[in-house]
């Protein structure tokens, strides 16, 4: 290592004082006491510093060198070995900070702290013999924590540092040949078509730099969009197609060529004619060679004996299956849409089409490499001429009446791509602008070395005449500016067509086409695993052609079969009417069970609650039957057994008052201090609203981190017409949010059998919408709070730097959370489950070697040390299983609740599986995709596989398993709400202020110059109950 790297290559005497001020509040402390700096508990990077002492002025490289390791032992002790004072000079959570010695903390007290025992290594890390470690790790000295079963490399810094490779810790190996257990086995079909591949073979990698060669006139040379590297490059093959056979090549829109031959590594001129004067630019075009990508690596990974995934090969490979679709369908992203003849196509309204398409994606799985193909389905715009679109788009619109409508002719035009049917050409051009008059006064300055006339300038008119031999019929509209830069190029409306191919955001459907749209994509399995079975044996699909067989690669069209192993439902506790609990079983098909005649395992009464109606003020139609709506509610808590007294307060109020955050807020406030002089506090306030409004997100931003109380909304009409089902989900949901418990299994969780305290921590990021760079992402932790039961959870939600996926400061999150945990059980969680959501397998790495590292590190900082799983679990996946017949189905022809799966199409080597854990009713089901990077419990495939089937049984606000992991679950409606409060103070900004912050881009921005952190921290009262379910 360099010097400067990780420690910033200066000795101790070479601090300086504002080094100091700059080092955390628990190492200025010790700093200023005058304590031995040497002993301190310290970050590595400050240990390596205060150690280290300069080499003798002219001491050779040997000599420091062997210095060096002479002092290797004490320069690189964990954390953990080299605090030798009492912890009071250590770094504690906001929640302990009152505590001045370790003696002092509760924890340390009669709770039995727990000391570090030796185990099996819970990851496997490069550079040693990787199969022995992953299988049998040996157990460490009982001296050691677990913390250094994590193996912190000597070279790292900080968390927030980049590893070297071979320091980097490895997902763990799958402990075994699969799961068995299972009530019953089905026979099942899964989207993956096996890829076979000569390992002999080599792909060439080539960069492609393409520069323009603009005249000084033009100016600076303007960016090339991936459509003109497309047609660049096309011209390129096709003006010589010897030394550059296009059958044998694959671009990936942008500037990678992949080829099964070599090619020259030359500069050459390739000229392409643009614009309406057909003017030819000159392109020079420069390939040059990047790598050499053997096929024979990847084979070694999918054998087993590499565990390094070569993403490059897997990237070349992919873009050589991509180049048949990208030839001959409509493609958006990694989305392909055939549309001659469509796959399925349905119009949503005038101008708008539903398509539908797939999406693949190569994987390496047990059976070899895999090709996942799936469906999908996506709203365009119709192609038709821009003039009938205007007729279609504008209500009532005229080209008599032009000027009057040219404002909405603008908003709908402005940025749709289009091309012209004048001349032969299959270019796209964005729409710019429209002329500021009509198209018989619009006249440009023409090229005279073409052969025109000598006037300095003509009309558009005599241009199309006289070049085209088209008469311009509408003369009195304007023209469309088709130019880029600063070159325009004018062309009539009548001579546009709307591009084929331009997707039309979901978000701006109306209702009725929304639900087209969602019924489209809603397919019975049979349907989808037809359509999915089309595409791959068509001749447009990734299989089409003979271009792949050019690379030496064959892919299978038939589906790969797999037997699905069934778990069993568990044994559920729910509660009777006497307040005594009672055991029930579910049945296999549905997993499904009834609260008639029951009870939650725990019901909190309810006799301090308000009713805030936004209906009763106002003309609406759906105003809330208050005194109806109260018996029914009653009613149901009755049959429930619990509790329920009539509302202490009811407020009429208006829908209006939901869009000034101002008056929303004065108002809850009132009613909040209403209910506490005269009854002693609220347990919740019952929001009624008439529609979906967006002053939602002020009233849960104001309520949750201003006032303090907790709030239920409902509509209106679901209040007036809500059948018992709608009543149960509502008591279900607030009983929840006061702290009861709604379900629980009968017997304690699988593998946790012990004395010892559990806890489950999940953990998501929320981003901002597409194209959203300015916006933070929302980051929610949250963790169970109770044990036996696992059911009850705490959330604390943060903003970060904007899409950023590592979760900053996860371990001082947790630690927090472990507090919450400590506080209502008077002992810590000795073994932790985190799951972990939103992350693909190219973040495994920070996942695993950054957020488990700062966890374990903050942790390690309070002498505290419990066994850590870490789990991914992935919902966005395209793997699909389908029943081979209809009696390896459920009743709605699906998977049944409680498969997984195991083998063949899971990684080859790696602990991960597929859990179908809920009944899918509607379209086809999409199991879960679990993937184990770390596990100091040992667990077994039977063993975690029915830990995590049995945890979705206890999602609160359900009576049925839910089709992921609660935690996550959770940390998905807590990253939400995060979003909500965001959106808030956004809406709360003057618009002033809103141009000026979008006016930069604030993923360089620290959040903190963004809004405030405390804007996001929930009030005391809500940071430790489920308020966001």
């Amino acid at each position: 290592m360099e010097a400067g790297d990780g420690y910033g290559g200066r000795t101790e005497t070479q601090q300086t004082s504002d080094e100091v001020s700059l080092q955390p509040e628990w190492r200025r402390r010790t700093a200023s006491t005058g304590r031995d700096q040497n002993l301190t508990l310290q970050p590595e990077w400050r240990r390596g510093r205060s150690i280290a002492s300069p080499s003798p002025s002219g001491a050779s490289d040997e000599v420091q060198k062997k210095e060096e390791e002479q002092k290797k032992e004490i320069l690189f002790q964990p954390e953990w070995r080299s605090s030798k004072v009492n912890a009071s000079s250590v770094w504690e959570p906001e929640w302990r900070r009152s505590k001045s010695t370790a003696t002092a903390y509760p924890w340390n007290q009669n709770y039995g702290v727990r000391k570090p025992v030796g185990s099996s290594s819970g990851g496997v890390q490069r550079g040693k013999n990787i199969d022995e470690s992953r299988r049998n790790a040996t157990p460490l000295d009982s001296a050691v924590p677990k913390l250094e079963r994590l193996q912190i490399s000597e070279n790292l810094a900080t968390s927030s540092c980049s590893l070297e490779k071979k320091d980097k810790t490895l997902p763990i190996r799958r402990p075994d040949n699969g799961g068995t257990l299972a009530v019953l086995t089905r026979t099942l079909r899964v989207n993956h078509f096996p890829v076979k591949f000569n390992p002999d073979s080599i792909i060439f990698h080539y960069n492609v730099n393409v520069k323009s060669k603009f005249s000084s006139k033009v100016g600076q040379p303007r960016k090339l969009s991936n459509a003109d590297l497309s047609v660049i490059r096309e011209k390129l093959f096709s003006d010589d197609p010897e030394r550059f056979p296009l059958d044998m090549t694959a671009h990936d829109g942008a500037k990678n060529i992949f080829s099964a031959v070599q090619l020259p590594e030359e500069t050459i001129t390739v000229e392409i004619c643009e614009g309406e004067d057909e003017k030819i630019t000159s392109y020079s075009v420069t390939l040059t060679l990047l790598n050499k990508l053997r096929l024979c690596k990847l084979m070694d990974y999918l054998c087993g004996h590499s565990f390094s995934l070569p993403r490059d090969i897997l990237q070349g490979m992919d873009v050589v299956i991509k180049e048949n679709p990208n030839r001959c369908t409509i493609s958006v992203g990694r989305y392909f849409y055939p549309t001659n003849p469509p796959l399925v196509m349905k119009e949503l309204r005038p101008g708008i089409i539903a398509v539908g398409g797939y999406h693949h994606s190569l994987k390496p799985t047990s059976q070899g490499l895999s090709l996942c193909v799936d469906y999908s389905v996506v709203p365009f715009r119709k192609q038709m001429s821009v003039l009938d679109f205007l007729h279609e788009r504008i209500e009532n619109f005229s080209l008599g009446e032009f000027e009057k409508f040219r404002k909405y002719v603008e908003e709908v035009l402005i940025g749709l791509k289009v091309s012209v049917t004048h001349r032969k050409s299959q270019q796209k051009y964005s729409i710019v602008r429209l002329t500021p008059t009509a198209t018989r006064y619009v006249t440009f300055p023409i090229d005279h070395t073409k052969g025109w006339k000598l006037e300095k300038e003509v009309s558009l008119l005599s241009f199309f005449n006289d070049k085209y031999d088209k008469d311009i019929v509408y003369k009195d509209i304007p023209c469309l500016d088709l130019g880029k830069g600063n070159k325009k190029n004018y062309v009539p409306m009548e001579f546009c067509v709307l591009a084929e191919g331009q997707r039309y955001p979901k978000e701006r459907l109306d209702g009725v086409s929304a639900k087209t749209l969602e019924a489209m994509a809603l397919a019975h399995p049979s349907e989808r695993q037809g359509a999915i079975q089309k595409m791959v044996q068509s001749s447009d699909g990734p299989c089409g052609g003979d271009h792949i067989h050019n690379f030496g690669m064959r892919v299978c069209t038939t589906m790969t079969t797999i037997l699905g192993r069934v778990i069993g439902p568990p044994e559920l506790k729910l509660g009777d009417r006497n307040g005594k609990n009672i055991k029930i079983t579910v049945d296999l098909d549905k997993c499904h069970w009834n609260l008639a005649g029951r009870s939650m395992v725990e019901g909190k009464p309810v006799e301090h609650w308000a009713i805030l109606d936004f209906t009763s003020v106002g003309p609406y139609n759906k105003k809330l039957r208050r005194k109806e709506f109260v018996e029914k509610l009653i009613g149901k808590y009755k049959k429930l057994g619990i509790l329920m007294q009539e509302p202490i307060w009811y407020e009429e109020s208006s829908m209006k008052i939901l869009s000034s955050h101002d008056l929303l807020s004065e108002l809850l406030e009132k009613i909040n201090n209403i209910c506490k002089n005269s009854q002693g506090g609220l347990q919740f306030l019952l929001c009624v609203m008439a529609y979906k409004n967006p002053g939602y997100k002020y009233l849960k931003w104001i309520s949750e981190t201003k006032v303090g109380i907790v709030t239920q909304c409902c509509l209106s009409n679901s209040a007036n017409q809500g059948d018992d089902k709608f009543y149960t989900y509502l008591a279900l949901k607030i009983n929840a949010k006061l702290g009861g418990s709604n379900v629980e299994l009968n017997n304690r969780l699988p593998y946790f059998e012990g004395d010892e305290h559990v806890m489950f921590i999940g953990a998501d990021v929320n981003h901002p919408g597409f194209r959203d760079n300015k916006s933070p992402s929302i980051v929610a932790v949250v963790a169970t709070v109770n044990w036996p039961a696992a059911n009850r959870y705490a959330a604390r939600v943060c903003p970060q730097f904007n899409r950023s996926e590592k979760i900053l400061n996860f371990g001082e999150i947790c630690v927090e959370l472990v507090g919450c945990y400590w506080r209502a059980n008077g002992v810590r969680p000795e073994k932790i489950v985190v799951f972990r959501d939103g992350v693909s397998e190219y973040q495994f790495d920070m996942v695993l070697n950054e957020e488990l590292l700062d966890l374990k590190r903050a942790f390690q900082r309070l002498n505290y040390f419990p066994t850590i799983t870490h789990i991914v679990a992935q919902k966005r996946h395209q793997t699909r299983f389908f029943p081979d017949s209809w009696r390896d189905g459920s009743s709605s022809g699906n998977i049944l609740p409680g498969t997984v799966i195991d083998t063949k199409v899971t990684h080859p080597f790696e602990f991960d599986f597929y859990l179908c854990s809920y009944y899918g009713s509607l379209g086809t089901s999409k199991p879960t995709h679990y993937h184990v990077l770390w596990d100091e419990h040992k667990f077994t495939s039977d063993e975690l596989q029915k830990l995590i089937y049995e945890m979705c049984f206890t999602f609160a606000r359900c009576t049925k398993p839910v089709s992921l992991v609660p935690p996550v679950y959770y940390a998905d409606l807590a990253a939400y709400r995060g979003r909500l409060y965001h959106e808030a103070k956004i809406g709360m900004q003057p618009k002033k202020s809103k141009a000026s912050s979008s006016s930069k881009d604030s993923s360089s921005v620290p959040p903190t110059a963004l809004f405030e952190q405390g804007f996001y921290r929930l009030h005391a009262d809500l940071e430790n109950i489920m308020f966001f379910i």
